[in-house]
């Protein structure tokens, strides 16, 4: 891909899963090898600043600013020719964990909608083990809540899943083999 790609030339990928499933290393690694750009999660950003987990009023903005960020970041990669941005989860899990934490699916329509206009999403499977590494970690019962309800939210005809699951360098080929086969 040359320096004239459009953001359009640049595919979108949403890299989401539970808690502690290794969305930011299996990110790190494919922005690597494909290669790509590979965009943090603002929501671990904002929580880590703040030291604390964001409330039902800060939901909100945070949905809004990893979308302002995913779009910077597609036309940043496009305009450098990277022909892949690595989205390490997306609105869809602040939506989620809003309505799962406060009892609030008000941001799930957006989030879908969003959600519909990735290239591919990448489903990873809670099949690493559960370590607590941080404020955002509510434990094993949590993350397998978590993924239950977002693998029926992806069940949605208009978005393309791929579940990876395995461990090391073998959920890295898969998650690179389904990519590149697209």
């Amino acid at each position: 891909m040359t320096g004239n790609a459009s953001a359009n030339a640049t595919r979108r990928i949403a890299v989401v899963g539970a808690e502690c499933v290794g969305k930011t290393t299996l990110c790190r690694q494919l922005a690597e090898l494909l290669p790509g750009h590979w965009l943090p999660e603002y929501l671990r950003e904002y929580s880590d600043r703040l030291g604390r987990t964001p409330r039902a009023d800060e939901q909100l903005d945070i949905l809004r600013t990893q979308i302002e960020r995913e779009a910077a970041a597609q036309r940043q990669a496009a305009e450098q020719g990277i022909g892949w941005l690595l989205c390490d989860s997306a609105p869809i899990a602040t939506a989620l964990y809003s309505r799962m934490l406060f009892d609030d699916p008000t941001l799930l329509e957006a989030a879908l909608a969003h959600h519909r206009g990735y290239w591919a999403t990448l489903l990873l499977q809670p099949d690493l083990p559960w370590t607590a590494d941080g404020i955002q970690r509510d434990g094993p019962e949590v993350r397998a809540a978590f993924h239950r309800q977002l693998t029926e939210l992806l069940q949605d005809p208009g978005i393309r899943v791929h579940p990876v699951d395995g461990w090391g360098a073998q959920r890295l080929q898969r998650a690179h083999r389904w990519l590149v086969a697209g």
